[in-house]
């Protein structure tokens, strides 16, 4: 082969690997963390060990090809045979970078899988290498191999760790945050709990009054002592029941706050009754779901466009609750998801990551974006319990 053939061949598996290493680490490192020093390190690591697990598999499938086919010419880039096991490795890259590209569901994880799978592939291909006698390979290059087929794994595993602590400090900080949100909720929850309790409580007593009044024929005073009453009455009696008594207070609380907002709050609610769904992971959808379609309405400068709109209903065993609302600015979009900013009207950052944690528990996701004017935020629930009720 020529000296310009072998430069064009080299060049282009050179880019190939380059591309295919750029998806590798964008598929491996989260999206979310681009622009930190921790990520450039990351990147750096799987880089330099992607490009020496790219060179031990060139070795190792020469190798093998050349026991194969009795031939130590596949370990030689310049002839037709290195050059047909150069070409192997780079489309069984090519094809694994089309296939990493297409998968969708947690593909870190899968790609990680993949990658771990082959680096112990390679180490027991290069330890059963030492074993054949059709090739001489010399002992030292053997034993060079060897060792970095043990590096390799040694990164795999430091690459594991480091992903296992990410992924514990994000989750820290997402229980930090829901649990934040949550004992506000709560407080809020109990306020309009004891309220409500003293409306009860005192509901008798107005009884007994009014009476009085018309027994004594006090009709304008009664009048306005109903007036009185009128505001806290249609209160309640618009308040949502769902039968989960923290969801009730909940939603009516958030529905008091948009109404102080000027937000025009509507929700039509089908809730099931005796579910597994627990009462704090219900809130924390909710109250995050809610927390963030007020904040964007209250963006808006029109306030006959302030719009929050609630919907809970039951398929089945699947709970979908979905919460709409219009918005002053779109939420930014960074790499396909929707990027936290207070200024841009607070959509819709750890809020919509603490709703998806709690999601997760029952089977569930939580999908969020535009739609016209309008932001969407939907999750879904499995649960167990009476479909009927």
């Amino acid at each position: 082969m020529t000296d310009l053939l072998l430069l064009l061949s080299g060049l282009s598996a050179g880019v190939l690997r380059v591309l295919v290493g750029l998806l590798l680490i964008a598929r491996l490192l989260p999206r979310q963390k681009r622009s930190g020093p921790g990520w450039l390190r990351m990147a750096l690591f799987v880089g330099i060990f992607y490009g020496i697990g790219v060179f031990f598999w060139q070795f190792l499938l020469g190798a093998w090809m050349g026991v194969l086919f009795r031939s130590p010419d596949f370990l030689d880039l310049k002839t037709p045979s290195g050059q047909a096991a150069l070409w192997l490795l780079d489309i069984l890259l090519g094809a694994a970078a089309v296939y990493g590209s297409r998968e969708r569901e947690r593909p870190g994880e899968s790609l990680f899988r993949a990658f771990s799978a082959v680096t112990l592939a390679g180490f027991l291909g290069v330890v059963t290498l030492s074993e054949q006698t059709v090739l001489d390979i010399p002992d030292d290059t053997l034993y060079m191999w060897t060792i970095l087929a043990v590096v390799l794994l040694m990164s795999v595993l430091v690459f594991r760790i480091n992903r296992q602590y990410e992924v514990e400090k994000e989750l820290a900080k997402l229980r930090a945050e829901q649990a934040e949100l949550l004992e506000r909720d709560y407080t809020a929850i109990d306020r309009a709990y004891q309220v409500n309790a003293k409306l009860f409580h005192d509901f008798h007593n107005h009884i007994g009054v009014l009476r009085q009044l018309l027994t004594h024929e006090k009709y304008g005073e009664a009048v306005r002592y109903l007036d009185e009453l009128q505001a806290p009455l249609r209160d309640l009696t618009a308040a949502i029941w769902t039968g989960d008594e923290t969801a009730d207070y909940l939603i009516n609380s958030k529905a008091s706050e948009a109404a102080s907002a000027g937000i025009r709050f509507q929700a039509q609610v089908e809730f099931p009754r005796r579910t597994d769904i627990r009462s704090v992971d219900l809130c924390a959808i909710l109250g995050n779901l809610l927390d963030n379609a007020i904040e964007a309405a209250r963006q808006v400068p029109d306030p006959a466009g302030r719009t929050v709109d609630l919907t809970i209903r039951r398929i089945h065993q699947m709970l979908v609750i979905k919460v709409e609302n219009s918005f002053a600015a779109a939420p930014v979009q960074e790499d396909g998801q929707l990027k936290t900013t207070k200024t841009g009207g607070g959509l819709h950052g750890w809020g919509l990551k603490s709703a998806q944690t709690a999601a997760e528990k029952y089977d569930g996701m939580v999908q969020a974006g535009v739609s016209g004017e309008v932001f969407r935020a939907v999750a879904t629930l499995s649960y167990q319990g009476d479909i009927h009720a």
